[in-house]
């Protein structure tokens, strides 16, 4: 059996779960509808329905009725984008429906529960980069990732440092050769020439 999977955001993280759909109750809901998360393991939390795709990839449109999918004019929104304005195009998009044929349902959390979404559902959630204010831990900043970064690019592998080595020395025999050249030149000024 086909299987949705949820990408659920709450506090600027999200975690992705997949369900059959046959235990998810959601096929004939519509975008913007709120449901309950408790048979995706999570017990006192709320979900809203913001989007999703079906299974070839197609958006869903809040402003399409339906659960097929339907060409559209569209100007602007989910599903088309343009740097031209005033630019229309006719794209497939997918109804604002929950149908058999989606693949994916993007939920946010509208109410919390009282247990964490990670502790829930058994998933360690991925540390930030970043240090977020208000956040005690030693934690490096942004700042110091990357003077890092610079300080890595800085070092050079040895293969480089030979290649520059040799390319000094080169560079040295050359100039010694031009001097040399430079002083038979002006001996040969110096001497009158025979007549």
């Amino acid at each position: 059996m086909a299987v949705f999977k949820f990408v659920i955001s709450h506090a600027k993280q999200s975690v992705q779960v997949e369900k059959d759909q046959k235990d998810a109750p959601i096929i004939g809901k519509k975008l913007g509808e709120t449901l309950s998360g408790d048979f995706l393991g999570l017990v006192g939390y709320e979900l809203q329905i913001t989007g999703g795709s079906d299974k070839d990839g197609f958006p869903m449109r809040k402003d399409v009725d339906g659960q097929m999918r339907k060409k559209q004019m569209l100007t602007k929104g989910l599903g088309f984008w343009t740097d031209v304005e005033g630019k229309r195009k006719r794209r497939v998009v997918r109804g604002n429906t929950v149908a058999a044929d989606i693949a994916q349902v993007n939920c946010k959390v509208v109410k919390a529960g009282d247990k964490g979404m990670f502790e829930l559902l058994g998933i360690t959630p991925k540390e930030p980069k970043a240090k977020v204010k208000g956040e005690a831990g030693n934690e490096k900043s942004k700042m110091e990732d990357k003077s890092e970064i610079k300080e890595e690019k800085k070092e050079e592998p040895a293969e480089k440092a030979e290649a520059k080595d040799v390319k000094e020395e080169k560079k040295e025999v050359s100039e010694k050769t031009d001097t040399a050249s430079e002083k038979a030149t002006e001996k040969e000024a110096d001497v009158p020439a025979a007549e």
